[in-house]
């Protein structure tokens, strides 16, 4: 029993293992008084066999993983290579899924419904504008700003009251009495 307890503290495992912290608190005070001496020194037997056995067991996974590393180091294996990897895998997996499927043409049929509404929407408010411009009072209207314009707009030689978009004149000026046209660049602003 003394060589197991040896054993057992030579090589204490600096991360304890899950429900370790309650089988090495629990003393041979702690003992339930119903086993015998020589069941619980059974039990510490087995104990200490079980602790070895993971002991063993995490060295070697130890020496598995160094292994798998250096393989994945020759094989040019990177970490960054195995998140692409994995990322391209999920992505895959995504893709493929029913409910991605589902959602993917889902989304495509309303976008088709919502380009079909858009374009109805466009052409209703165009015919609207369309009525809007062939209304009379519209049209009143627009008669109105083109006498308007005729009067503004001044006689001189060269310009022609019947078109008074000839800009064969003098400039013309707008309602504000400035000249249409900006003054250039290289005259100084007054």
């Amino acid at each position: 029993m003394e060589d197991a307890e040896k054993g057992f503290q030579e090589h204490p495992d600096p991360v304890p293992e899950v429900g370790e912290d309650a089988v090495t608190s629990v003393g041979a005070a702690s003992a339930p008084p119903a086993i015998t001496e020589d069941e619980r020194l059974e039990l510490q037997e087995e104990l200490s066999k079980v602790e070895e056995e993971i002991q063993t067991l995490s060295q070697v996974l130890a020496v598995k993983e160094k292994r798998l590393a250096d393989i994945k180091r020759k094989l040019g294996i990177t970490p960054l290579n195995e998140l692409k990897q994995n990322i391209s895998k999920t992505w895959q997996e995504v893709t493929t899924s029913t409910a991605y499927r589902r959602t993917s043409e889902t989304l495509s049929q309303a976008s088709l419904k919502a380009t079909t509404a858009f374009s109805n929407m466009g052409s209703a408010i165009s015919r609207k504008f369309e009525d809007v411009r062939n209304a009379p009072t519209f049209k009143s209207l627009e008669e109105k700003v083109e006498t308007l314009k005729t009067k503004i707009t001044p006689s001189g030689p060269g310009s022609d009251p019947s078109n008074p978009d000839s800009q064969d004149g003098p400039q013309s000026e707008s309602l504000s009495g400035q000249p249409e046209d900006p003054p250039a660049e290289d005259t100084p602003l007054k």
